[in-house]
């Protein structure tokens, strides 16, 4: 039989923390908002650098082998030990938290941008090759809508991780985000036990959120995926 009362270090039950959730959401919300916001700027950073060093590197396999290296090696750093680093330097907490959601949104968003302009049929290369278009057109007409697919999806697994390190900044002294509330928490053991795992579910509510944002985003942008096409007829 489970004990009445929940230990502060087990996990809670969900009747409890969701009223303490609802009874506490004005601050929350606020709280939340502050990480959210921050988040979705550096991401927003993140995306276009992101997207800037795909097309740079499919310009020439030189270039790609070139940056390649670099790149992977600056996510060798785990971000809870770049998060102080780049908060001792700035001394800024926003600043901050938008560097280091840019920086965990950068990578995927390279790499999968980077597949997508790679991916181009050779047959459509060609017959922009043969009207003679400037390299930019080729670029805007088709290479970047035809790589948008796999931006989005960069973009989609890079979302819930800027959040993430948005709140590890936070955790290193910022003066507000749901990280402040989280660490707060923790320096009253059990008798704050319920705002933890407060933060910490919403927290995951708001990584879901800017996931699900840019799903949005992408069924707005690119229709023509398959996945996003209305099926007509009888039985489908």
């Amino acid at each position: 039989m489970l004990p009445v009362n929940m230990p502060g270090t087990k996990w809670p039950y969900i009747s409890r923390i969701l009223p303490f959730i609802m009874n506490n959401l004005p601050q929350l919300l606020q709280q939340g908002g502050v990480t959210f916001l921050n988040a979705m700027s550096g991401f927003f950073v993140g995306g276009l650098v992101g997207l800037a060093l795909a097309v740079l590197m499919s310009l020439s396999k030189t270039i790609e082998r070139t940056i390649t290296p670099y790149i992977v090696s600056s996510q060798m750093v785990p971000i809870i030990g770049l998060a102080p680093i780049v908060f001792g330097i700035l001394h800024n907490a926003d600043l901050s938290r938008i560097t280091m959601a840019a920086y965990v949104t950068f990578f995927p968003v390279t790499i999968n941008s980077l597949a997508g302009l790679s991916g181009v049929k050779k047959e459509q290369r060609e017959l922009f090759n043969s009207y003679a278009s400037p390299t930019w057109k080729y670029y805007w007409k088709l290479a970047i809508p035809a790589a948008l697919p796999q931006f989005f999806l960069g973009l989609k697994l890079s979302a819930p991780l800027s959040i993430t390190a948005s709140i590890v900044v936070e955790l290193m002294g910022a003066p507000n985000g749901i990280g402040v509330l989280m660490v707060s928490s923790l320096y009253y053991g059990s008798a704050q036990s319920d705002m933890f795992w407060a933060t910490v579910f919403f927290s995951a509510i708001i990584g879901l959120a800017a996931f699900l944002l840019i799903s949005l985003i992408e069924r707005l942008i690119t229709p023509w995926q398959p996945e996003f096409r209305v099926r007509g007829g009888r039985g489908k």
